[in-house]
């Protein structure tokens, strides 16, 4: 293989690529990325972990030999960064890899390319279309909520995925909150509605949404037979594997009945919640909540830190409802939220689930804490 690659566009897609690239693997190639120099279906540059992979194009290739290398992630990463050539030369044969510029030149050892796993391209034939703005704001504002830690009776380190032939869904929980939001989303051929309960990985997530640079792209999203999920963005593909096991019937964690509807806004919440949760500590986390008309009180106190009043004026005219929340949980969703965001909070009392909704289908659910008074 020898090509000629533009430096900028290669580091691009290398910093994408090694984000899924393991630390420490049993197959040491995995430690390694593969680019694959192609005149007519394009350079790709790929990287694994065996349970989620990407492809990602890269642009500025000229290809001299078509053929494939492994590059080693450490040694080519600090290459390009530091690198100040605007083009760089990579040749490779059976025995080296060499990386030349214009006043530098690396020789480093080669590995068979033919051994590196296979990441899949995407094939699908029916799937569904998101806008790239929305699918980024289905990750940010469920994936925080869900639990990282193994559980195993439910399938929680993920998030579930509910399509829809004009929708999409996505929900996350880790038992004691729980974050659901829908958007638009068209179906394209008529794709299967995915067996059981797909549920695609934080990590997997979290690659799918840093590929999400332009909000107006259209990003094809497809279920593979309910054990793995294909992702194309305009530079790129990313395959994951699902979580396996099965995801909590959720719909039973909200509420019957409601008792009160509190119309809020987003960012003076987020403050007030942040300036009460200043003296908690990890014995005492709890802020008390007091909805009252015309103003919510906040109210914490910890021993040896101290205690807190904060009050925030709210348009509500109803009856008091006391409730105390570990203020984390609320922090975590409201800063996915634009400070501007309207949502309405939904009580019963101090014991049951309070609901926390906004106008673009977002709906947040959290457990109270029990407090001894």
């Amino acid at each position: 293989m020898r090509a000629f690659c533009n430096r900028d566009s290669l580091l691009a897609a290398f910093n994408m690529v090694s984000g899924v690239v393991p630390a420490r693997s049993p197959k040491p190639i995995l430690q390694d990325v593969k680019l694959i120099v192609d005149e007519e279906e394009g350079s790709v540059l790929m990287g694994t972990d065996l349970e989620v992979g990407i492809r990602h194009r890269v642009l500025g290739v000229r290809a001299e030999e078509p053929g494939s290398a492994i590059l080693p992630t450490s040694q080519m990463g600090s290459i390009l960064r530091t690198s100040g050539d605007e083009e760089l030369e990579l040749v490779a044969d059976a025995d080296r890899l060499i990386v030349r510029g214009a006043r530098a030149e690396f020789t480093l050892p080669a590995q068979d390319p033919g051994l590196f796993p296979e990441v899949p391209d995407f094939a699908a034939s029916s799937y569904h279309v998101v806008p790239a703005g929305s699918l980024k704001k289905l990750i940010r504002r469920t994936s925080f909520a869900t639990d990282l830690m193994e559980n195993a009776r439910y399938a929680l380190g993920g998030v579930l995925v509910e399509l829809s032939p004009e929708s999409i869904a996505m929900v996350g929980t880790d038992g004691r909150r729980l974050a659901r939001m829908q958007a638009p989303a068209e179906a394209e051929n008529a794709p299967p509605t995915p067996g059981g309960t797909p549920v695609i990985p934080v990590k997997a997530l979290k690659l799918i949404e840093r590929n999400l640079a332009d909000d107006g792209m259209q990003v094809h999203l497809a279920i593979q037979a309910g054990t793995a999920a294909l992702v194309r963005t305009e530079d790129a593909v990313i395959y994951t594997r699902l979580v396996e096991g099965r995801f909590p019937r959720y719909q039973d964690v909200f509420p019957a009945n409601v008792e009160v509807r509190i119309p809020l806004q987003a960012g003076p919440l987020r403050l007030a919640v942040e300036q009460a949760s200043i003296v908690t500590s990890n014995d005492s986390r709890g802020v008390d909540f007091r909805f009252g008309p015309g103003v919510l009180k906040l109210a914490s106190q910890a021993t040896d830190v101290g205690s807190s009043n904060v009050e925030l004026p709210i348009e509500y005219e109803g009856k008091a409802v006391e409730i105390t929340f570990d203020p984390r949980y609320l922090v975590d969703a409201l800063k996915t939220l634009d400070d501007a965001t309207q949502l309405t909070a939904e009580l019963i009392d101090s014991k049951n689930a309070a609901v926390f909704k906004t106008e673009d289908k977002y709906t947040y659910v959290v457990m109270p804490l029990t407090r001894d008074r």
